[in-house]
């Protein structure tokens, strides 16, 4: 039970600081947007609430286990930011674009992470539980508005999905 828990603070750890990252894309989206998509601004406002009450979820778990945030939290924080601006500087299907690929990533690391905490860790588990329908949301809906957009996609996805896996993959060995 030890070593499991262990994995499911990591775990809570990584999820918490990959929040903080999100709500820094969308606050450098939403400055971009002003420019580039103002049509965007109050979906970009809407999801970055959600990212911000899942990061909440993920801390109180963390602060109930007596756990520190990430030691990536900051670098996430910093890289979120840039990446939210510099793409939303694209306009509308490059936003769109980063936010596919960033979910895409999420959930597919968020369904392993429940695999592997299944009957082993049930707090960690309710915690990433009640963000997966939130992310499942941003990644749909984002790619509704990709539809002839395939050069964002070609352009971005291969870049912030494997710059999203580095940072989880950093996280869970900091």
């Amino acid at each position: 039970m030890r070593e499991n828990s262990s994995l499911g603070s990591r775990i809570l750890k990584v999820n918490h600081a990959g929040e903080q990252g999100a709500i820094c894309i969308y606050a450098g989206q939403i400055i971009a947007a002003r420019l580039t998509a103002r049509g965007m601004v109050a979906e970009l406002r809407e999801f970055q609430s959600h990212e911000k009450r899942h990061r909440a979820i993920f801390w109180s778990e963390l602060q109930r286990r007596g756990q520190p945030r990430c030691r990536s939290y900051w670098l996430c924080a910093l890289g979120g930011f840039v990446l939210g601006l510099s793409t939303g500087l694209f306009g509308r299907k490059a936003i769109a674009a980063t936010t596919v690929a960033v979910e895409r990533v999420v959930l597919r690391h968020l369904e392993h992470q429940l695999e592997q905490l299944r009957d082993k860790d049930d707090a960690a588990v309710v915690a990433i539980s009640l963000i997966m329908e939130d992310e499942r949301l941003h990644h749909d809906h984002s790619a509704s508005h990709l539809q002839g957009g395939e050069f964002w996609s070609r352009l971005l996805s291969p870049v912030v999905e494997a710059s999203t896996e580095t940072v989880i993959w950093i996280g869970m060995r900091a």
